[in-house]
């Protein structure tokens, strides 16, 4: 059963949920119903303002109830009517609803800008018009929702990803007591992303990125390509420490998200589990989180477990180290770390 949540009719949208949901059996709720243990389509609009009241009224119940969507998997189709607002409005849903209980499969998100024109490349790949690609990618989201099933480890390998310094960095002495709570059950490898040259993407055509992913490099190797990516092919789930810099994560991290291109060449990260750690000093965790998860999850497709991220303010170590509560927010995201990834009887 998949249940529809759409708070607002757009002709359009209600075309390709009529395409999409076409011998599926779903039901269409209101915005009160109980949407714990579902598996939810949003199906949102947005226009030439962005969202409307009644998809802030959404927002608002999910920011508000902080389990109201326990034991939940979600999905999003959105459709626009101008270029702009659909990625935005596609992430704070995500992170809202994460917030409040629901996990994500990877690229959860099919999405109709004003033109289509974002569905040329397919278009051409499948030889066919700009809305018949839409709709038929809206189908093929609704049959990933209904038979999504989150895999289980024994024993999980985690590989954590940061570009700190130990004895400075508030984000990475929060790991160092995380680390304390998850070695015991899983295998854990830390990859500091200062070591090495990191270069940044040079936007290689398709074809010469698939001709270095192929022999499992991209054309700047280095670090990267010798190291970070065989570890995220070879990892169960994926922590990445981000401190806010200027309300976005650092400059090696981006560097990794644009290099991922030639792996995903190769293999994807749906069977992966996202994590993240968001340290800011004044204000904006949310901004570097939704970050996170629109390339790691909307875009890269990483599954997002339940509350994927711990989001702290603070401003320099001694201050992360007296937050009010640490220890059992500590403990609380090592547990919820494990139920995610890991088999237990």
């Amino acid at each position: 059963m998949i249940d529809i949540l759409m708070p607002k009719k757009q002709d359009r949208l209600s075309k390709a949920l009529a395409f999409a949901l076409h011998g599926v059996e779903h039901r269409f709720l209101g915005l009160d119903a109980p949407l714990q243990g579902r598996r939810v389509l949003f199906a949102l609009a947005t226009d030439t303002c962005g969202m409307d009241e009644q998809t802030l009224r959404l927002l608002r119940r999910l920011r508000n109830n902080p389990s109201c969507m326990e034991g939940s998997a979600g999905a999003l189709l959105v459709d626009g009517e101008s270029e702009l607002y659909t990625k935005q409005l596609a992430q704070e849903v995500v992170l809202s609803a994460n917030m409040a209980g629901c996990a994500f499969f990877g690229k959860p998100l099919i999405e109709g800008t004003g033109s289509l024109y974002n569905q040329h490349i397919l278009a051409a790949q499948r030889g066919t018009g700009l809305q018949e690609t839409y709709f038929s990618r809206a189908r093929e989201l609704v049959r990933r929702l209904e038979t999504f099933a989150a895999p289980k480890y024994d024993h999980p390998r985690l590989l954590v990803l940061h570009a700190s310094e130990r004895g400075r960095s508030g984000t990475l002495w929060l790991w160092e007591q995380l680390r304390m709570r998850l070695k015991d059950s899983c295998v854990i490898q830390e990859i500091s992303l200062q070591n090495g040259t990191i270069y940044d993407c040079r936007g290689c055509s398709y074809n010469a990125c698939l001709h270095f992913a192929q022999n499992n490099t991209c054309f700047y190797g280095g670090a990267i390509s010798e190291t970070v990516l065989p570890a995220i092919r070879d990892c169960s789930a994926m922590l990445f420490l981000c401190p806010n810099y200027n309300d976005a994560v650092g400059a090696n991290i981006t560097a990794l998200f644009n290099r991922l291109t030639s792996l995903l060449l190769q293999s994807d990260l749906y069977d992966k589990y996202l994590f993240g750690i968001v340290v800011s000093g004044y204000s904006g965790s949310d901004l570097v989180a939704k970050q996170l998860l629109g390339t790691m999850c909307l875009n890269k497709t990483a599954m997002l477990p339940p509350r994927f991220c711990m989001l702290q303010t603070a401003n320099d170590l001694t201050a992360v180290k007296s937050i009010p509560g640490i220890e059992k927010q500590l403990d609380d995201y090592a547990d919820a770390m494990l139920s995610a990834m890991q088999k237990r009887i």
